[in-house]
């Protein structure tokens, strides 16, 4: 259906209690509140509103052939420029939450919580480190005594860091605590739910109000004894642990996310009780984007203005879990979203404190400058159902004497610029590149760079460097080099690099008939400076804002890009050019190029990446760029881990056997394991993986494919063996390359 008005024939409207209403303007209506109905004999998914009425209001599908109608909805205060969103301030013990202060950095300890002296050794090196907050799990009894312990002898010792009780499964449990914790974080999965089976069940309406009342039975002792006490809860989702019931109602899926956490908020605000935040947490940045959106657009309707705690949930560990990390948060910051954060690192959890320090920085001083650009009209993007802008990737024409539709990939692209001096070292070269070498000879491979800028060309007498150059363009490999250099030491068959205002002298007409033109854009140009882009055959723009860039917002300036180009139907493939300044710390880089680059590939804008960092090593720029385009869930190269950042309850040494399988893993790209040091986000959070390694008891592994557990019990020193025999029954393994 296109866009536009509900037609008065739109059947079944108001065939559920209160209705289904539209409102009046482009304000939006409730996301969480689903149905199907029928029209023109197709069953689509409308939402309902609110506050019922006759109005209509302009709805379009959330994509292109989706049966989910959407109307434009608000999830930030701003499209153009970063403005933090106005919340209330949630206390937490002597730490404030909210708007109007800043963002805190949280982490979980991973040490046996009865174990109390090693517990608070190691939550007063989390506050040493500079954390805000510090999360404890507490899965029973005998942890819930040990907490008031913990918190005697941290007070003692001069600690008064708020603890936060992480609770799965046990009400009574919570409720004990709450007389020692400052705040409490529940999961609405599981809760006042029985633990996930992934059934599809059936309900009546009668049949889910009455599970609604027996989450409010057991979930309101804790709101009373918290509203006693004084304590704070999160209402904490996990897209891994979602109930039966919600999966059956909502689907697997960012929406029923929240609606799953507004079940619980609904109790609360009953009870008067507003000392609470949100989280929705997944391992896939893309899904977890897109259900904080949707849960800050919802609460824009029912006009709540509760903070957001930020994680991107078993992100894994070294440059793979900052990037994830950097590409869910950091998009959210980016929108003005977040008041309290956590990298979730396969790492001692100090460690984590510093990576979540750099993205807090980010996130503020985005929204101190309210970095962005002119207002604008945005039509084209899709906030909450992912559709990628595939650009119209190059094609060979007549006349080409070499094949240049390798200098892109499908999947999203790499670009990596290259120096004079690496032009010296041909074979060290290649292999940089990452291209198979056969007889010294290059050859692309799954993970080879796609194209090269070479900011400057070798002389016309230097023909090694040249015969070099030419060998990455006969395996098609892109050459881009600027105008001024083509011009005075032209290279057969490479790319040239123009700006807007060297297009519009007419500068290229310098160049012979057919050569490949790459364009330099900012995206903050005004429409006119952008208008030689429709009479002119461009086969990839670079968006290159500079980084230190104090106002004008690189997020912004490439939606408005995007938004320019979808408006007059120009499909140009679109790198991200980013080149940070010498002497960026390399987990800034990687943060930088997650939270400015990934913001826009998880909507799913852009085609690739160039990242450049005069002073950092080659192969790490490589493989960081690699990491964000699998990050952002487009171009898989190496096998994906779905790791969890280890806690109280893990069974094993989660960092030691998460190294050792990827030691024997990591060359299996397509396949996803996820890697859990219990069961309590298992199943669900391994929704995202083809096969799971499981803690099910000390000393014992489960062994799963998807959410299916397949062997159970295996001790631990035969359970990565057994892991890698599960994945050869399954036809998903190949034998590591040999060394060259």
């Amino acid at each position: 259906m296109a866009a536009g008005a509900v037609p008065a024939s739109f059947t079944g409207l108001k065939s559920r209690e209160n209705g289904v209403g539209f409102a009046k303007s482009m304000d939006f209506v409730r996301v969480s509140d689903l149905q199907r109905v029928m029209f023109r004999r197709t069953k689509v998914s409308v939402i309902r509103n609110a506050n019922p009425g006759p109005e209509t209001i302009n709805l379009q599908p959330a994509s292109e052939g989706s049966p989910l109608l959407v109307p434009r909805q608000k999830y930030c205060e701003s499209i153009h420029k970063t403005v933090r969103r106005k919340t209330c301030t949630v206390m937490v013990g002597n730490v404030a939450l909210g708007s109007q202060h800043p963002i805190r950095i949280q982490t979980m300890t991973t040490t046996d919580t009865k174990d109390v002296a090693a517990t608070v050794e190691q939550v007063m090196k989390i506050a040493d480190a500079g954390a805000d907050i510090v999360r404890i799990t507490v899965q029973g009894k005998k942890e819930a005594d040990a907490c008031f312990e913990i918190k005697n002898s941290l007070v003692q010792k001069n600690y008064n860091i708020p603890l936060v009780a992480d609770i799965h499964f046990a009400p009574p449990i919570a409720l004990r605590v709450a007389e020692c914790f400052e705040k409490i974080r529940v999961n609405p999965g599981n809760f006042a739910d029985r633990r996930a089976q992934f059934e599809q069940l059936e309900y009546t309406e009668e049949d889910y109000q009455k599970e609604l009342e027996h989450i409010e039975e057991v979930f309101t002792p804790l709101v009373e004894k918290c509203k006693k006490y004084g304590r704070a809860i999160r209402i904490g989702t996990n897209h891994g642990s979602l109930s039966d019931r919600i999966m059956s109602y909502y689907g697997d899926s960012p929406r029923g996310m929240v609606e799953s956490a507004f079940e619980f908020a609904r109790i609360c605000r009953k009870l008067d009780f507003h000392n609470f935040v949100f989280s929705m947490k997944a391992s896939n940045p893309v899904v977890m984007v897109q259900a904080y959106r949707l849960l800050v657009a919802e609460m824009y309707v029912q006009g709540w203005d509760y903070p957001l705690h930020l994680g991107v949930t078993e992100a894994g560990e070294g440059e793979d879990g900052r990037m994830k990390s950097a590409i869910g948060i950091g998009t959210l910051l980016q929108d003005g979203l977040g008041d309290t954060i956590r990298v979730s690192l396969t790492e001692p959890p100090e460690e984590e404190i510093d990576p979540c320090r750099r993205l807090a920085n980010l996130g503020k001083r985005a929204a101190e400058l309210q970095q962005g650009v002119a207002a604008f009209e945005e039509k084209n993007r899709r906030y909450f159902d992912f559709q990628r802008r595939s650009g119209e990737l190059p094609a060979q024409k007549e006349g080409d004497e070499v094949d240049y539709r390798g200098v892109l990939h499908r999947d999203g692209s790499v670009l990596m610029s290259v120096s004079l001096d690496q032009l010296k070292t041909p074979e060290l070269l290649y292999r940089s590149l990452a291209a198979k070498l056969v007889v010294g000879m290059p050859f692309k491979d799954l993970a080879t760079v796609d194209s090269i800028l070479l900011r400057e060309l070798p002389p016309v007498d230097d023909k090694d460097s040249r015969l070099t150059l030419k060998r990455l363009v006969d395996i098609s490999m892109g050459v881009i080099t600027p105008l001024s250099e083509q011009l005075t030491k032209p290279l057969p068959n490479a790319m040239v690099l123009v700006t807007l205002k060297e297009l519009s002298g007419g500068a290229q007409k310098l160049l012979p008939e057919g050569t490949r033109l790459v364009v330099s854009v900012r995206g903050d140009e005004s429409k006119d400076e952008l208008e030689i882009l429709k009479s002119t055959d461009v086969t990839m723009i670079l968006h290159n804002l500079p980084y230190t860039e104090e106002k004008t917002g690189r997020v912004h300036a490439a939606r408005r890009l995007f938004e320019y180009l979808s408006e007059n139907s120009l499909n140009f493939p679109v790198i991200h050019h980013i080149h940070f300044p010498n002497d960026t710390h390399r987990d800034d880089l990687v943060i930088g190029a997650g939270a400015n680059a990934g913001a826009l590939l998880v909507d799913g804008l852009g085609d690739g990446i160039l990242l450049e960092a005069p002073d950092q090593d080659f192969d790490f720029l490589r493989n960081t760029s690699f990491n964000l385009l699998q990050g952002c869930r487009m171009r898989n190269t190496k096998t994906e881990y779905v790791s969890c950042p280890s806690c109280g309850r893990t069974l094993f040494d989660l960092q030691e056997i998460s190294a050792q399988i990827r030691e024997k893993t990591s060359h299996l790209p397509g396949v996803s394991i996820a890697i859990m040091g219990c069961i309590v986000n298992g199943p669900g959070e391994m929704a995202d993986a083809d096969f799971g390694y499981v803690g099910g008891a000390p000393g014992k592994i489960d062994l799963y494919v998807g959410k299916t557990v397949v062997k159970r019990g295996i001790q631990m020193e035969h359970a990565t063996d057994a892991l890698i025999q599960l994945i050869k029954d399954n036809g998903r393994w190949v034998d590591p390359p040999a060394e060259e």
